[in-house]
């Protein structure tokens, strides 16, 4: 890489002189292509002292080609009901694996047999004890690991809890701190992690900040952010005051995620430019939002289980697929 211009006989710069150093660079291109040095005429609308220019830059930009209005586009998608559970501890999700499923409550998880829902273990953290609010579950091999936050303290705080599948007992524990927003799912795709930390109208959110701060970001294996994505606007307009709740990504290559409260299953995609994610389609599902599970020792069957925090129950669902043409 080229050393900022004026800055050739430096081996090393301060944070300072090279944000400096880039300022000067911007500024001389700036100015350079409003004056039109290099053979274009950019024009800065407000700052045009010629009024025709000015009325002639935003007839221009008038005629340009406007971006669809967002709409919570349905296509008649509607996931097939195939079984129910009592589950009264798992008020915020359910994760699954082969042979158990796991429903999940602020500090309590209880393990049930798929094939009779017959609870085979459980652990329930303290009322006030330092497990607070525990959300979406992701099982890999002997490994619960669940998402976690101080919810609705402030200020926000988030880790990732692992339980042992087989006992249900804690065995190991990461961090975030304190970060804009509380963690609500963290799920392994395509050899990475993607979690996304939840921001709301009501409580439990730094003031000065709402729904809209909710994102979905991309880890390494060593939970250094890579990448993130804001939520598309016909999404968030369904969450009421709460976020997003669950996710995960689909055999189909498209994310998948619910609200708080709507009966609803969203599927998106990253988009081909721009920080927010791409709407693709709504599919009606008989659980209403929160954390939910892809069953994938049923591969090709595009299993769910979900919950019905108003029910207690938990429900299993097949999940249509979305045409390739949307």
């Amino acid at each position: 890489m080229k050393p900022f211009p004026g800055t050739e006989s430096s081996p090393t710069l301060s944070r300072r002189e090279a944000l400096t150093a880039v300022a000067k660079v911007a500024g001389v291109v700036a100015s350079s292509f409003v004056a039109g040095k290099f053979g274009m005429t950019v024009f800065a609308a407000e700052n045009q002292p010629d009024e025709a220019k000015r009325n002639a830059y935003r007839a221009w930009l008038q005629s340009l080609p406007a971006a669809p209005v967002p709409e919570l586009t349905k296509h008649g998608l509607v996931a097939t009901e195939l079984q129910r559970w009592s589950v009264m501890e798992g008020n915020q999700g359910v994760a699954v694996d082969g042979e158990h499923f796991y429903g999940i409550g602020n500090h309590a998880l209880v393990k049930h047999r798929k094939d009779n829902g017959v609870r085979v273990a459980q652990w329930f953290g303290p009322r006030d004890g330092t497990i607070i609010h525990l959300n979406a579950g992701w099982v890999e091999g002997e490994r619960l690991v669940l998402a976690h936050s101080n919810f609705p303290q402030l200020p926000m705080a988030s880790s990732l809890e692992t339980y042992d599948t087989r006992t249900l007992q804690p065995i190991d524990t990461y961090s975030f701190g304190i970060r804009l927003g509380s963690l609500t799912w963290a799920v392994r795709h395509d050899g990475f992690w993607w979690a996304c930390f939840a921001n709301y109208n009501d409580n439990g959110t730094t003031p000065g900040f709402d729904q809209r701060w909710t994102f979905v970001a991309k880890f390494d294996d060593n939970w250094q952010q890579l990448e993130s994505w804001l939520f598309p606007p016909q999404v968030i307009a369904t969450w009421g005051d709460s976020a997003c709740s669950g996710g995960d990504w689909g055999d189909d290559g498209l994310l998948y995620v619910t609200g708080h409260d709507a009966a609803e299953l969203y599927v998106l995609r990253l988009p081909k430019q721009g920080v927010t994610l791409e709407y693709v389609t709504t599919i009606d599902v008989p659980f209403e939002g929160q954390s939910w599970a892809w069953d994938r020792s049923a591969p090709g069957e595009r299993i769910i289980y979900g919950i019905s925090r108003a029910r207690q129950e938990v429900i299993v669902v097949r999940i249509p697929d979305v045409p390739a043409s949307l």
